[in-house]
This record gives C-alpha cells, sequence and structure tokens, in this order.
C-alpha cells in the first residue's frame, strides 16, 4: 500500500512538473509568434524589403565571396508581366484567390503522395505560405516551424490583400544563386524585364521555383524540362498565347 501511495505521488509530481514545462513552452513559443508579426499596416503598401533568405544569402557571400552577389529588382505588380503571373499561380498555387492562406485540399494530396513515395517529395504549401517562410522564417523543414509558418500565414491573409502578398512573393522568390525575385530573375537569364517576359520564359521562370539552385533555365536539367512540361499542360491553351 505504502509503495503504491508513492508511486501515485511520483506521478503526480511527473505530471505537474510536465504540466508546467509545457505552458512555459507554450508561453515562449507564443512570444516567438508575436516577436516575428511584423506591422501589417506598413506592409500593406510601400517598397518592398529585403526577406530573412536574402539577408541571410548576403551573410554567406560576405563570408564566402565565391558566392555570386545578391541580384535583386523589386518591381510594381503592374509592371510584372501577366504571363508570369498567371505561369506561378498555375505552377505553385491554382487555388491562390480562393484559400485564405492554407489549401487543405492541396496539402492533403502532397502529403498522401509523400506517404505512397516514402520521402516529402512536395509540402503542399500556398504562396501564401511561402511568402512568409521567405520573409519572415528559415528553410528548415521542422515541425516547429511549419507551426510558426502556419499562424503567421493566417494573420497575414487577414491583414494584407491577395495581390499584395503575390506582389511580394513574387519580388522575394529565388530564382537561382543570388537570384531574387522576377525582374533580377528576368534580366540574369534573358536579359530583359519581368514585364517583357514571353510564355515560355515565364514557364520557365515558374518551373524554377521548386529547387531554383540547380534546375532553372541555365542549368536546364531533365527534371527542369519535365517541370516546364507539366506547367505548361496544366495552363492548357493559355500556354500557346
Amino acid at each position: 500500500m505504502k509503495n503504491l501511495k508513492k508511486l501515485i505521488n511520483r506521478y503526480r509530481f511527473v505530471l505537474r512538473w510536465t504540466l508546467r514545462i509545457t505552458i512555459l513552452c507554450l508561453l515562449i513559443d507564443v512570444g516567438y509568434i508575436l516577436g516575428k508579426l511584423p506591422d501589417w499596416t506598413h506592409f500593406a503598401d510601400g517598397p518592398i524589403q529585403k526577406s530573412a533568405f536574402m539577408m541571410d544569402y548576403e551573410y554567406r557571400q560576405a563570408v564566402d565571396t565565391t558566392l555570386p552577389r545578391l541580384q535583386w529588382r523589386p518591381v510594381s505588380l503592374g509592371n510584372i508581366s501577366s504571363n508570369l503571373v498567371h505561369a506561378i499561380i498555375v505552377a505553385e498555387d491554382a487555388n491562390f484567390y480562393k484559400h485564405s492562406g492554407i489549401d487543405t485540399e492541396a496539402f492533403k494530396q502532397a502529403w498522401e503522395y509523400n506517404l505512397k513515395n516514402g520521402r516529402i517529395i512536395y509540402g503542399g504549401s500556398t504562396i501564401s505560405q511561402q511568402m512568409i517562410k521567405n520573409f519572415l522564417l528559415s528553410p528548415s523543414r521542422n515541425p516547429l516551424r511549419k507551426w510558426h509558418e502556419l499562424w503567421l500565414t493566417l494573420s497575414l491573409e487577414q491583414n494584407i490583400s491577395k495581390d499584395r502578398i503575390l506582389e511580394v512573393y513574387l519580388n522575394i522568390a529565388e530564382f537561382g544563386t543570388g537570384i531574387y525575385g522576377v525582374d533580377a530573375a528576368s534580366q540574369h537569364y534573358w536579359g530583359e524585364s519581368a514585364q517583357a517576359l514571353s510564355m515560355d520564359h515565364a514557364i520557365e521562370l515558374a518551373a524554377t521555383l521548386s529547387a531554383p539552385t540547380k534546375h532553372n533555365p541555365a542549368t536546364r536539367t531533365d527534371y527542369f524540362l519535365k517541370q516546364v512540361e507539366k506547367i505548361t499542360r496544366n495552363m492548357g491553351p493559355q500556354a500557346a498565347l
């Protein structure tokens, strides 16, 4: 009887401290998320700032001078070819203008595909989620980062218009080593502005997003060419315009 009482007391002690530590961790995590939230009123318009990914790249480039310098030329959404806007939406987030930041159906399909193949191939992230990851967070795929991404994305969608989210994403997405944003990418690969992109070039930039440093218009790998074919097929007759 005495041993049973000791066991119960020990169980209660462990449970009590586990609960306290869990609550403390949750409070710390909430504080982290609140600290990451930008002032949405300043974010809603005006000049686009460098993303966390860009600042990290500049730091790495300063240490490793063999890396090319950062290429970045932010432009307004009105100065980006409609061909490119459509191609990237088709490639990255076909329901962008319909969902509220999280596309549950796309997420479900992506994870069913991952489970079938036994490894993480697709993440099912929306453009809004990718914008948050690139702008505020890190490339890490750990569950905690995804948790932060989820809450920050929901806050983003409640405060910022879809067009502004798309505008920021198109200006901070990576398109090659040190190449960020659609205008810098257009200039780098073809010597033309993002506003002047043809449908073919727009599709090639969209095909770059899944693995920009390895598979892009310069490397023209088999994977890249398959992505081009897939996006062209998904765009249907529009790709021929």
